[in-house]
C-alpha cells in the first residue's frame, strides 16, 4: 500500500539504510510474491542488501526469526506495516545500556473510557473519575534483540508476546524504551489514512 510516492514497506527501508543499516533480511509469506516482485525494479539505496526468508507456513511474529540465519549480534526486528519517525539510533543506545535481553519500542496510547470509573479499597471508595482517559505504553511494532533472547523461542510458531513472556519467566531483562514520535499501526483504514495525510512528518524524521 502506498504512503505517499512509496509503499510502506519500501519507507521503512529507507530510513533504516538512513541510519547506517546494510542489511534487510525480509520474512514473508502472505503476499511475498508480489512484495519480492516490487523490490526487483525498486530503486534502492546504495550499499543496502535485502535477503528474502520464505515461510512455508505462518510462524508468527516472533517464530519467523528462526528462518533467518546468522542473527549473532544486537540487531533490529520490526513488523512490516508500522511506520514512525522513531530514532532508531537512541532506541539501540538505550538497548544497550539497559544489558536487557529484548527492547520493545512503546508509545503512550490514549483510551477513552465512557464510563464513571471508581478506586476502591477493601470495598470503599476511594476516588471517582468520570468518563477518565487512560494511557497506556503499546507496543510500536520495533524490537530490538539479543541473540540470545532467540534460545527462548519454541519449536514452531511462535508470537511475540508468548516469547516475552518465556523471556521473563527465565529471568531474562526486557526494557521498554518511550517515544513521542510519529507513529502509524496501519492496521485499519483509519491510521492508514491518518499515514498518508502525515507523510510530511516521516519524511522530515
Amino acid at each position: 500500500m502506498p504512503v505517499g510516492e512509496r509503499p510502506i514497506l519500501q519507507h521503512i527501508i529507507d530510513r533504516l539504510r538512513a541510519v547506517g543499516v546494510t542489511r534487510v533480511d525480509l520474512c514473508v509469506n502472505y503476499l511475498g510474491g508480489l512484495i519480492a516482485a516490487y523490490f526487483s525494479q525498486a530503486r534502492l539505496e546504495p550499499g543496502l542488501e535485502l535477503h528474502w526468508h520464505w515461510e512455508e507456513k505462518p510462524l508468527g511474529t516472533a517464530g519467523a526469526l528462526r528462518a533467518v540465519p546468522g542473527l549473532d549480534q544486537t540487531f533490529i526486528a520490526m513488523n512490516g506495516d508500522v511506520l514512525t519517525g522513531l530514532d532508531y539510533r537512541e532506541l539501540v543506545d538505550f538497548h544497550v545500556e539497559t544489558g536487557a535481553a529484548l527492547t520493545i519500542a512503546t508509545h503512550k496510547n490514549p483510551v477513552d473510557i465512557d464510563l464513571g470509573v471508581l478506586e476502591t479499597t477493601d470495598g470503599y471508595v476511594s476516588a471517582y473519575r468520570e468518563k477518565p482517559t487512560l494511557h497506556y505504553d503499546v507496543s510500536m511494532g520495533v524490537y530490538i534483540y539479543e541473540p540470545r533472547a532467540l534460545k527462548h523461542l519454541p519449536d514452531g510458531e511462535c508470537q511475540f508476546p508468548e516469547l516475552v513472556q518465556r523471556l521473563l519467566a527465565a529471568g531474562e531483562k526486557v526494557a521498554a524504551y518511550s517515544s513521542d514520535a510519529p507513529w502509524y499501526d496501519i492496521g485499519t483504514p483509519q491510521e492508514y489514512e491518518r499515514a498518508v495525510q502525515d507523510v510530511a512528518l516521516l519524511t522530515e524524521q
